[in-house]
């Protein structure tokens, strides 16, 4: 066998295996290519040594959550005293009120990645913003459900246009909107800034939110800071306390879980793009 045959034996077996095609002559990106993988490797050695320890604290993180979560509903459901005048409904609201701060801390965390992406650019802020929108997103959901739930029993119907009510829905619309626009448009920086604009701007209805009921009025109770009532008994606002912290570990472990999902998807998707640039599968 010729020699020049035998090595081009040995590249077309290459070629089989790593399914690409062979070429018959070497390019200047063709011989920066080994080297750019081979930077590609140890970013992404690194990048697995730290998320070791960043795994276990994640553990750790939900371990935490789901003990508070577990101990709030065992501590609503058999310590804590029923309230007089509304029974076992006025329950909801160990779970209603915390919903709503978590649905801010979500929120809170789109703005913040929005105005990074919009500041900075990168891939790390825009998952930020994502991620907290979809936190606000299903915090707002659980808020809107058990709020009816409540002002059944408290009002007589399940849903009426006070102020409080108008602007909480108004501000799981424009998260809505935001997961909507990035779920089914493109990715480019255009459609990314949008977004980010977007997130800056549903943050403006926080405020109202929570000043609602001192501008306007309403029948939304001002139970935490006023006189709503509902919190005579000591266990109540221990209760309370559980709940925020039990909300708060929830949404800081969906915030961080979602965040870790969408970078790994834009790292796997950066990690296809250097693969066709460097001829790996091809047809």
């Amino acid at each position: 066998m010729l020699p020049g045959a035998g090595l081009c034996a040995h590249r077309g077996l290459n070629a089989a295996v790593l399914g690409t095609t062979v070429r018959p002559s070497m390019g200047a990106d063709d011989r920066r290519a080994p080297h750019r993988m081979a930077v590609a490797a140890n970013g992404d050695a690194a990048r697995r040594g730290a998320s070791g320890g960043s795994t276990i604290a994640f553990s750790v993180l939900l371990a935490a959550a789901a003990a508070a979560i577990i101990g709030t509903l065992h501590f609503v459901a058999y310590v804590v005293p029923t309230e007089a005048s509304m029974g076992i409904v006025q329950k909801i609201f160990y779970f209603h009120a915390p919903a709503g701060y978590a649905m801010y801390l979500g929120a809170t965390a789109c703005f913040i990645g929005s105005a990074g992406y919009l500041a900075r650019g990168t891939q790390w802020w825009d998952s930020l913003a994502k991620s907290g929108a979809q936190v606000a997103v299903a915090m707002g959901l659980i808020v809107l459900i058990t709020g009816p739930l409540w002002a059944a029993k408290a009002w007589g119907v399940y849903w009426t246009w006070d102020p409080r009510l108008t602007t909480s829905l108004l501000s799981v619309l424009i998260y809505v909107a935001y997961v909507v626009l990035r779920a089914f448009t493109g990715d480019s920086d255009a459609e990314r800034k949008f977004a980010a604009a977007l997130g800056v701007l549903g943050a403006a209805n926080l405020p109202i939110i929570h000043y609602s009921v001192k501008m306007w009025g309403g029948n939304h109770p001002t139970v935490i800071t006023g006189k709503g009532g509902g919190l005579g008994h000591p266990d109540m606002k221990l209760a309370l306390g559980f709940g925020f912290l039990a909300f708060t570990l929830l949404s800081l472990a969906l915030l961080w879980a979602r965040l870790r999902v969408d970078l790994a998807s834009a790292r796997l998707a950066e990690l296809e793009q250097e693969a066709l640039e460097v001829g790996i599968g091809e047809d």
